[in-house]
Formats: C-alpha cells, sequence, structure tokens
C-alpha cells in the first residue's frame, strides 16, 4: 500500500515571517531609546508577556481553560530564587530549572485538569493554584512566607552582564528571552502538533477519527505552557532578585486572563499586544487618576469587547482585510 503524502506547504507559507512581524520586534528597540527611564516598567511588560504567551498557548490552541495559571508562575518563581540563594544564581540555568520545575508540575495536574470540562477544569486549576499558594505560605523555611524569599543573588548573565539598577541588563535580557520563546512557540503552532491542538478545539470528537491521540496532545500542550509560565517566573525573580508571596495569588491568573481576552486569543501576538495595551493603560491611567483609573479601564475594556469581540488582533485583522482582498 502507497503512503499518503502530507502537503505541508500550507503551514510552510503561514510560518513565514511578514514585513509587520519584523516591524513590532523593532518596537523593543525604540521604547528603549524613547522611554529610557522606564526601564523597569518595560523588563515587566516583557516578562508579563511572556507569561500571558503561556496562557495563550493552553487557552487559545488547545482550548484548556485555566483560572491557576499563576500557581506555574509561582513554581518557576521560587525555583530559580532558590536556586539563586543555595549557589545555583546562573540566570540561563535558573531559567532552566524554573522550566523543569513548573513542566513537571504541570504534567502531574494535566491528568486532573483534563478529567472534566470547561467548568470542572476551572475549579480544578483553581484549586490547585490555591494549594501550592498556601503551601508557600506555610513553608516559611524554604519560602519566607508573607515576608518573601531574600538572599537571591544572580549572577551576570553569560558571566559578563550584571543587573544594574537601571534595569538596562534586566530589560534587555527580559525582551532576548521573550523573542526566544516566542520563536520557538511559533515554529509550535505552524507544525503539525499545533494544527492537530487547533483541531481538537474546534472539534474534539472528530479528531480520533482521523487518528489524533487527544489526550497525549493536550497533557503535552497543558505541560509546555506551565514550562513557559515557569521561565516568566524566573525572569522576574532574576530582575527583581527578590520572591513574593504574591506570584502564585489567584488575582495574578484572573488578571492575566483579562489580558489575554483583551489581546485575542490564538494568535501569540495578541498575548503580547494585549499586554503592552494593558499594562500601558494601567501605568497612565493610575498616574492621571490614582482612585478611580479602575473605572476608566472597565469601560475600555467593555468597549473592546462590545466591538472587538476577537480582541485587539481580531480588530487589526478587521481593519486589514480590505487591504488584502484583490480588487
Amino acid at each position: 500500500m502507497t503512503p499518503v503524502k502530507l502537503d505541508l506547504s500550507p503551514l510552510r507559507r503561514a510560518a513565514a515571517w511578514h514585513w509587520a512581524e519584523y516591524a513590532f520586534w523593532l518596537l523593543p528597540l525604540v521604547a528603549y531609546f524613547v522611554f529610557p527611564k522606564n526601564l523597569a516598567l518595560l523588563s515587566q511588560i516583557a516578562i508579563t508577556a511572556l507569561f500571558c504567551l503561556s496562557l495563550d498557548l493552553i487557552l487559545g490552541y488547545a482550548g484548556i481553560v485555566s483560572l491557576g495559571h499563576a500557581a506555574f508562575f509561582g513554581l518557576g518563581a521560587y525555583a530559580a530564587g532558590l536556586m539563586a540563594k543555595y549557589g545555583w544564581g546562573d540566570p540561563l540555568l535558573g531559567l532552566a530549572g524554573a522550566a523543569l520545575a513548573a513542566a513537571a508540575a504541570g504534567f502531574l495536574t494535566s491528568f486532573l485538569v483534563l478529567r472534566g470540562a470547561d467548568l470542572t477544569r476551572l475549579m480544578v486549576t483553581l484549586g490547585v493554584s490555591m494549594m501550592l499558594y498556601e503551601a508557600a505560605n506555610k513553608l516559611t523555611d524554604f519560602t519566607g512566607g508573607v515576608d518573601g524569599l531574600q538572599g537571591v543573588d544572580i549572577q551576570p548573565v553569560l558571566g559578563m552582564f550584571s543587573f544594574d539598577l537601571y534595569g538596562k541588563t534586566a530589560y534587555w535580557y527580559s525582551v532576548a528571552v521573550l523573542f526566544l520563546m516566542f520563536w520557538v512557540a511559533r515554529r509550535l503552532v505552524h507544525s503539525p502538533f499545533g494544527l492537530s491542538l487547533r483541531g481538537i478545539r474546534q472539534n474534539v470528537g472528530r479528531m480520533p477519527a482521523i487518528g489524533a491521540p487527544v489526550n497525549a496532545r493536550l497533557v503535552a500542550a497543558y505541560t509546555i505552557g506551565a514550562a513557559y509560565a515557569g521561565v516568566a517566573g524566573a525572569l522576574l525573580t532574576q530582575t527583581t532578585q527578590f520572591v513574593s508571596l504574591d506570584v502564585m495569588a489567584f488575582s495574578r491568573s484572573a488578571e492575566l486572563l483579562l489580558i489575554l481576552v483583551l489581546g485575542g486569543t490564538g494568535s501569540l501576538y495578541g498575548a503580547l499586544i494585549g499586554t503592552m495595551v494593558f499594562m500601558a493603560a494601567h501605568h497612565f491611567l493610575s498616574d492621571i487618576n490614582p482612585q478611580y483609573w479602575q473605572f476608566w479601564l472597565g469601560a475600555a475594556l467593555v468597549l473592546i469587547v462590545l466591538f472587538a469581540r476577537d480582541g485587539i488582533m481580531g480588530l487589526l485583522r478587521k481593519l486589514s482585510a480590505p487591504a488584502r482582498t484583490p480588487s
């Protein structure tokens, strides 16, 4: 019997970089010169963007809803912090350790998360996050509890670039890690594996008929998303050299879901753009009106949901559609 050859040319065309993407990745360079006094904020945007990217992999592509994604972010933060505290302060080694710790937790909990439907998954992810939060609060000998993990000593990046008070090294380090992780995620979602995740999200009942191992793919996607979140948590620890209990708080998971819906799920760039818009709005509105900034931010989110149901990326697609349509 002659084996069937798959035509992967559509995936290759989708994976090709476009000029708008090159322009987008010039923004960090522009921001460095335009906002030299806000490098700490820009570093936080890059870290949060990577964290939001991790949620997009499991929600936007695999369709797994989660309200406890901060658990993996916190595990990565504590893993990198504990490694640095006890003599393993190399930043790249810390990223690897955080990714492994978060991936292991994601793999073990994935079997619980995937047993039910969306509401069950929300409750399970929230329950796992609450248990890890309380464990971090009680294990004060390891985590520092409410006082936070102190004594985190991070070595220079590649042995040459020390973390300075101005935040220059932290900024470029965060942007570089974000770009590399984004590049890997982009290759992943434009592969047959990523295509199968889209199929599972759209119609999970038909995928077994074409030989796709649904549960195995979902477990892999959940584990990869957890690893990405762990790397983001390690970045926060390394750039601030401190870990607080807040890294596992429920509010961080809820805010992350809000950012992803704002930017648009299932596009990768939606996670990045949503983070940029949300954190920039948070920063400027809180400076203008410290008491009622949440009102204006909430009003903006309601307008976006009403007129751009697929988020900012969906709105950009609609605006650019006439330009792509041949006359």
